[in-house]
């Protein structure tokens, strides 16, 4: 991993305007390089449309594009343009499978303006579950990209509560990993989950949530943060359009907490005992009822 500058540029998705938002999304990967000179620049959660569509799948993947595709190209080029790494979340029309079938993804794009890697959400929130009279189908796989900025790791808002996929993802190679969100709930959780994700996995989160409403009459909160490995935040959003940014240090885990000379001796990878975890990957559900 090189030291580099990693940036969040949190702002306001207009309802499905997809026009509009990529009018948007270049202005804001703009903003976010001139402001920090970061070479990757992360954008929310679903930046394209807003993360509740008020159609169905039908509607929706009218509405989208594939990846890369027609939506993708005003992005490519700024990347290009620009020299950096771009993050950018968007609902995915999936080419070659049955109409109606969208993806919550993220799109890792290059400084050449290639896209290095999809993502697609493999936790969906209930309410965009297709199976649950939503509009999104469910990825499986993890997805890491190796760059020579770092290795890269991808997930998506609600993802952050399932420690097991960052854990995949750590053990793939993953040293920053990734979050555009558009996370409704509350502040405390979102801090919790970005820090707890890091410092299992000793590896930087660079995590971008949404502000402002989607087209559900939901409203967003902001609060993007950049967090090290060992769970200190790096720089922490408002609830607010604007940029945060932090250097990250390719010799991250030398010191047991930040401000002190103390030698960190563990590695949570590392320091697994395998033998503990057998039947982990059977379903499972909790013990108390949640609402429905």
């Amino acid at each position: 991993m090189q030291r580099f500058t990693a940036a969040c540029a949190q702002y306001a998705v207009a309802p499905m305007d997809v026009e509009e938002n990529l009018r948007r999304a270049v202005e804001w990967v703009r903003r976010a390089f001139d402001e920090s000179g970061a070479q990757l620049i992360v954008l929310p959660e679903t930046a394209t449309t807003g993360f509740t569509p008020n159609v169905g799948p039908e509607g929706l993947w009218d509405t989208v594009s594939e990846l890369p595709g027609a939506h993708s190209e005003p992005l490519q080029r700024v990347c290009q343009e620009l020299g950096v790494f771009l993050c950018y979340g968007a609902y995915e029309r999936a080419p070659g499978e049955p109409r109606g079938t969208v993806y919550n993804s993220a799109a890792l794009l290059g400084p050449n303006g290639d896209v290095l890697g999809v993502y697609r959400k493999t936790h969906l929130f209930p309410t965009e579950r297709r199976a649950n009279d939503g509009w999104s189908t469910p990825g499986t796989q993890p997805c890491v990209v190796h760059t020579p900025l770092a290795s890269i790791g991808m997930t998506i808002c609600y993802d952050g509560d399932f420690p097991e996929l960052f854990r995949a993802e750590a053990l793939l190679g993953a040293e920053v990993i990734l979050r555009p969100s558009a996370l409704l709930r509350s502040f405390e959780i979102w801090e919790l989950t970005n820090r707890a994700r890091a410092y299992d996995n000793h590896v930087y989160m660079v995590a971008c949530n949404a502000v402002g409403p989607d087209a559900g009459n939901n409203y967003y909160f902001g609060h993007s943060m950049i967090v090290d490995p060992i769970s200190r935040k790096l720089a922490q959003g408002r609830g607010t359009e604007e940029v945060i940014f932090a250097e990250l240090d390719p010799d991250p885990i030398k010191r047991i907490t930040y401000g002190s000379a103390s030698p960190m001796i563990f590695d949570h990878l590392r320091d697994r005992n395998l033998e503990a975890y057998r039947g982990i990957l059977q379903p499972g559900r909790s013990r108390f009822e949640p609402a429905k």
